[in-house]
């Protein structure tokens, strides 16, 4: 498959792109930025391409045939960021991604999106978002999978997960294992229009993908 990685240069879009650099994939990278396309093909990416999530994507997605969406408007800023990318971004992305015929769309959305009100007051805002994306891709046409990560870390992975399609104690695992997952849903036929709650677990990776069917 060719997989367009929206996000590339972002925390866990560099795992996976280093991931998708190992395998028999083609990565292609997606960046705002130019100065990036050097680092991202030392990581692994066999193509980069330079396109802004805020506006028309479509020269991104030519001939692809899945879409990695693991961009996110980052802690550090406010909510306005956040609904341009996390909600606005993605929902962008999903609409030019049908229009193009591109099949296959995985989402990083985020634990408590299905229920905001469940979360701390002050990232209601970034729920909220993450709700609004997974919804527009459940009501796609798509080939969707949705993983929504508890707190991300920047701990080494361990290879070892716990995902279930609700998780009602919120936890952590890092943006590497992350990463392994979506790298493995994407080979993986019984992730076709599921979603599910992860977490750093007990189960290796492989496996625990493999309890999907």
């Amino acid at each position: 498959m060719r997989i367009l990685i929206a996000g590339a240069n972002g925390k866990i879009g560099r795992h996976l792109v280093r991931l998708l650099g190992e395998s028999d994939h083609i990565c292609r990278a997606m960046v705002r930025d130019p100065s990036q396309e050097w680092e991202l093909r030392r990581l692994g990416a066999d193509e980069v391409v330079v396109a802004d999530l805020e506006g028309d994507c479509r020269a991104a997605l030519i001939t692809c045939d899945a879409v990695v969406f693991t961009a996110g408007s980052g802690a550090h800023t406010g909510p306005e960021k956040t609904v341009d990318v996390d909600q606005n971004g993605a929902i962008n992305l999903i609409d030019l991604a049908q229009e193009m015929g591109v099949p296959r769309f995985v989402i990083v959305s985020s634990m408590r999106a299905d229920d905001p009100d469940s979360g701390p007051e002050k990232m209601r805002h970034y729920f909220v978002a993450k709700q609004k994306a997974d919804n527009h891709l459940r009501a796609s046409h798509l080939n969707y999978t949705i993983v929504r990560p508890g707190k991300l870390t920047e701990e080494e992975g361990t290879g070892k997960v716990r995902l279930a399609e609700r998780i009602d104690q919120f936890g952590e695992i890092p943006r590497q294992d992350v990463a392994a997952v979506l790298r493995a849903v994407l080979d993986h036929p019984g992730a076709s229009k599921r979603e599910f709650d992860l977490i750093s677990g007990d189960t290796a990776i492989d496996k625990a993908v493999a309890s999907l069917d």
